[in-house]
């Protein structure tokens, strides 16, 4: 057994003197070695024996030390093993011939570090996507159908967010205005602006932040006076090249504005590859394309248009949006946005279409995005709120579902919190 050593100054000073360390030695010049090595080797000594009394206290369950069980093992004396003891079953358990089975796949899941072990998908803060609403105003504006998201100030609460945001690991963000109504016009011309406040507020950012990845979204919805995601003719006819041709001068302002990754929503036909051309004329070719490839006619939109104010001022989108009925039909609109260029597919909404998720998965190399919809953040955060489910518990299980289902990166609101979670920092 190791001995213990005890050091005290003269000790230190001897030890120092037979090594040719003491004061005044030529490898030191004038420092002195005594005040440097002392306390170091005290609070080594300390160390040392607080260990081995750590150790001398620890017991095998046959009530020996540590030291006891070694010289027992040197000697070649083992411990038997313990007895089998099942634990007792509660009375009225019926006694039966075990099952014939050679496979129980119950075996890997029986302890935490077994479940932890196998566990096939994870998920982390790089995963995440926050969506941000950005206003013109100076104050927060809370969203009433979507508890504790906010019209964010662009020049001060939207910095406080992002800087919150990254302090538990999510750097990327995804930009939504709500546009001043004396702004909009039935043609979108607010979209591109190179001063207006999308473009603005990335410059703003990307000063602050230079290592953040900015999305933006592609759509004239925020800006058209219709509301609707094109320019719509008397008829009420979405005129679907005309507006593409808007497209493509907003999503330029924001490359321009340094914006990371534009991303169409409009569901419009040969967006994708008119933008990639658009783009590239101008000098853009890195910036990326996270094309909305299977965006639903959904009703789980409600809370977004109220946070947004960008109700279509009649009808619906069903003429450009995906009826939520069809499957196969995201295979047509995959292959179109991957020949055109696109660099990430969207599913939209989420949970409610892991079908889909999983179907383009399967059908494409390029990374896969879900966007965890307004209703399905403002249901989670309702049925916590009535206590009839915990709401951390689902919120992560729905995010991890997302992934399961093939998601590289999901949009969601609850970034930040879920981020928290992750980060052992709880959901606040």
């Amino acid at each position: 057994m190791a001995s213990t050593v005890s050091f005290s100054p003269a000790n230190v000073q001897m030890l120092q003197a037979r090594s040719g360390h003491g004061h005044g030695h030529a490898a030191f010049g004038s420092c002195s070695a005594v005040p440097r090595a002392g306390p170091r080797l005290r609070s080594t000594a300390v160390r040392v024996s607080s260990e081995q009394e750590a150790a001398a206290a620890v017991r095998a369950p046959s009530g020996k030390t540590i030291e006891e069980c070694e010289a027992d093992a040197v000697a070649g004396k083992f411990p038997a093993p313990p007895p089998l003891v099942r634990p007792k079953a509660p009375e009225g358990t019926p006694e039966i011939r075990p099952l014939d089975m050679t496979k129980r796949p119950r075996r890997n899941r029986k302890s935490p570090a077994l479940r932890a072990a196998f566990q096939e998908t994870s998920i982390s803060p790089a995963n995440f996507v926050l969506p941000l609403f950005i206003h013109e105003g100076e104050d927060d504006a809370p969203i009433g159908a979507m508890p504790g998201c906010y019209r964010l100030g662009w020049r001060h609460g939207l910095l406080d967010e992002v800087y919150k945001a990254r302090d538990v690991g999510v750097n990327s963000f995804v930009l939504f205005p709500k546009v001043p109504d004396a702004l909009k016009t039935p043609t979108g011309d607010e979209a591109y602006n190179d001063n207006g406040l999308v473009p603005r507020t990335i410059r703003l950012l990307k000063d602050k932040f230079p290592d953040i990845v900015i999305y933006t979204d592609v759509a004239l919805d925020p800006y058209s006076s219709d509301g609707h995601d094109g320019i719509v003719r008397e008829d009420g006819v979405i005129m679907n090249d005309e507006t593409v041709y808007q497209l493509c001068k907003q999503a330029v302002s924001q490359a321009r504005a340094g914006a990371d990754v534009v991303s169409p929503s409009d569901m419009m036909d040969g967006r994708v590859g008119a933008l990639r051309a658009a783009l590239d004329a101008e000098g853009f070719h890195d910036v990326s394309i996270m094309s909305y490839t299977a965006k639903y006619a959904s009703s789980f939109y409600g809370p977004f248009r109220e946070a947004l104010d960008s109700n279509p001022r009649f009808g619906d989108k069903k003429t450009y949006q995906m009826n939520p009925a069809n499957y196969r039909e995201a295979l047509i609109e995959t292959a179109a946005d991957e020949a055109e260029g696109a660099d990430i597919l969207l599913v939209k909404p989420g949970l409610p279409y892991l079908d889909v998720i999983r179907l383009l998965r399967d059908n494409s190399a390029l990374p896969i995005a879900a966007y965890q919809v307004s209703g399905e953040y403002s249901m989670i955060k309702a049925g916590g709120a009535l206590g009839m489910i915990d709401e951390q518990k689902v919120m992560m299980e729905s995010l991890m579902c997302l992934r399961r289902a093939g998601a590289d990166i999901i949009l969601t609101y609850f970034a930040r919190q879920a981020a928290g979670v992750l980060c052992g920092m709880g959901s606040k």
